[in-house]
């Protein structure tokens, strides 16, 4: 039986048909999504009027075309690709005229766009709201004929009651669209300021763009000005990670944004000579230039393997985004050059660390009269403070210990400047105060601004059992005999500060099991916690005085250990501030 027929024998009586578009008006009426609607649709038109081939095409005023939304038989790359423009085929003439368009034969007729070679009838309708034009309804039949002038009326009749449905829908979806992306707005300055690893910020914006926009490829260019080039940073193919070639400056539609400072849009990129294939199946593609205090610093570049995708309102929002992508980016970018930074003065300092233990003794030499042990702990990487053995004719030991000014690498460096400068001295076998006078003038001839050395020089010497000593604004030595303190008095100028000092020295004569401890300021102005309210309490010198007391019996090692071990105590985890030095001596 024709289909024609078929219609014909549903609706006998007219109360019949009022009740099919009253069915039509309440399925259109009771949703606005237009996905849904279109569905509901498809199920009543192909009810009454049946086809092989059907489909609702929705005109797009930015490609002046027909696109399919919605179909049943048709091919999904006809689907997918087909853009009928105004005045083609019977379905861009139905749009072009806003008149029906029937044939009974496609063979005979000229205007026939074939989707299948079995198809022999097209009945095309299109739908209008509010006098402009929304789309049409397309059915065709592999039957020849298979439409009348009653079909053609009837589907009339729907389309009437369709066109207002579908456009309401999409104005409906537009407003979605655009709140959806006002309060992605509100809400994404401050989810990318968040986010200061690069690589995570990007996935980011590529996630919350996807939302807005249901792109096919997304990819973040940021351009390198001294290869001239834009460089891929990031890029996306359907959620995965792919790495792409960079673009030469000017160059394609990324360059095309970023030389002229303005969103580029392409709906067709096959007609467009400046494209740069970078995914299969592109077909369009939108590009917007990402500026940073007013100089181009990368370019966002959306892509989509539908024709025409991108619109004027994606324009828009990409170029609302793109101030709080660029400046997130930046900050991401300072991030990360920061990190690297930090990242290369560790290795640096790492460096200066091992090469400073080997600058710096690590046990005391072994000396007539005397048992020696040190210990030292940094503050930071590496240590300020100073100490060396210098060995002179006849077993006497000349030693040094002392502290730069400043903190790591800056102040090892200065200390290592003055240890050197002290060595190729100390073979003159001048005496200590002589020797403090000519290393102040050697430093002052490579004088550095705000750095000087505390110092103390002590000459052992076996025979007498005595220390010659000489300062240079350093701590004064702790002596513990028989468990009595005594503290050498000998003071100085700091060396590197003045010209044309001299020095003052003082021979301590030692007695047998005399405990003799030389520290940096470090061990004595270490703090304890403490309430905020309170003030600061350090280590201080009575400590130190009653821990060698305790401990004046046993090895000098022993007692070094001691030192550090109460001193950890007392900091009960307080940071150490300052480089921790101590030299014991014991005199045998």
């Amino acid at each position: 039986m024709p289909a024609s027929n078929k219609s014909r024998a549903r609706f006998k009586e007219r109360a019949e048909l009022l009740d099919f578009l009253l069915e039509v008006s309440t399925a259109t009426g009771e949703t606005l999504d237009l996905e849904r609607l279109l569905t509901r649709v498809t199920e009543i038109v192909t009810k009454v009027i049946p086809s092989d081939l059907f489909a609702i095409l929705l005109y797009n005023e930015k490609l002046r075309g027909l696109r399919i939304v919605h179909s049943v038989g048709h091919r999904p790359e006809i689907v997918r690709n087909l853009v009928i423009s105004l005045g083609e085929g019977l379905t861009g003439v139905a749009a072009e005229t806003r008149q029906p368009v029937m044939t009974g034969d496609v063979r005979g007729d000229t205007r026939y766009l074939s989707a299948l070679d079995a198809v022999r009838s097209e009945l095309a309708v299109p739908m209008m709201a509010r006098g402009k034009l929304v789309g049409v309804i397309d059915a065709q039949s592999t039957t020849p004929n298979a439409y009348s002038d009653y079909d053609s009326s009837l589907l009339q009749l729907i389309a009437a009651r369709v066109g207002f449905a579908v456009a309401n829908a999409r104005l409906y979806h537009r407003v979605v669209r655009q709140n959806q992306m006002m309060r992605t707005l509100a809400s994404t300055g401050q989810e990318f300021a968040s986010i200061l690893a690069l690589d995570e910020l990007l996935r980011k914006i590529a996630e919350i763009l996807r939302g807005l926009i249901n792109y096919d490829a997304f990819s973040v260019l940021l351009v390198d000005e001294e290869r001239q080039v834009l460089r891929h940073k990031f890029s996306l193919r359907y959620d995965q990670r792919v790495e792409l070639d960079n673009v030469p400056l000017g160059s394609g539609i990324t360059g095309a944004a970023a030389a002229s400072r303005e969103s580029v849009k392409v709906n067709d990129t096959t007609v467009d000579p400046r494209y740069i294939a970078s995914h299969p199946g592109v077909q369009s593609e939108v590009a917007v230039p990402l500026i940073h205090r007013g100089r181009v610093v990368g370019v966002l570049d959306l892509e989509s393997e539908r024709l025409g995708f991108f619109t004027e309102d994606h324009v828009k929002t990409l170029s609302l985004l793109a101030p709080q992508i660029v400046t997130s980016l930046e900050n991401a970018r300072l991030y990360e050059e920061i990190a690297a930074r930090e990242q290369r003065m560790d290795q640096d300092l790492r460096a200066a660390r091992k090469m400073q233990k080997v600058l710096l003794p690590r046990t005391a030499p072994a000396v007539e009269g005397l048992e020696i042990a040190l210990g030292a702990r940094p503050a930071r990487e590496i240590s300020g403070d100073i100490y060396d053995f210098f060995e002179r004719s006849g077993g006497r030991l000349l030693l040094c210990f002392g502290d730069s000014s400043g903190k790591s690498a800056a102040a090892a460096l200065y200390g290592a400047l003055v240890t050197g400068l002290l060595r190729s001295l100390a073979a003159s076998e001048k005496r200590p105060a002589e020797l403090m006078a000519l290393l102040n003038e050697a430093v002052l001839e490579r004088k550095v601004e705000t750095k000087y050395v505390t110092l103390m020089l002590a000459l052992w010497d076996p025979s007498a059992r005595t220390f010659t000593l000489t300062n240079a604004g350093n701590t004064l030595p702790m002596v513990c005999r028989k468990g009595e303190l005594i503290e050498p008095h000998v003071e100085g100028v700091p060396v590197g500060l003045l010209e044309d000092r001299e020095y003052d020295e003082v021979v301590f004569q030692a007695q047998p099991g005399d405990v003799i401890a030389l520290y940096s300021d470090g061990v004595q102005d270490q703090l304890a916690p403490c309430d905020p309210c309170e003030q600061p309490k350090d280590y201080g010198t009575k400590r130190l005085g009653r821990l060698l007391r305790k401990n004046a019996a046993r090895p000098a090692a022993q007692i070094v250990g001691a030192v550090f071990s109460d001193l950890d105590k007392f900091a009960a985890g307080t940071p150490i501030t300052d480089d921790q030095s101590i030299i014991i001596m014991r005199v045998r």
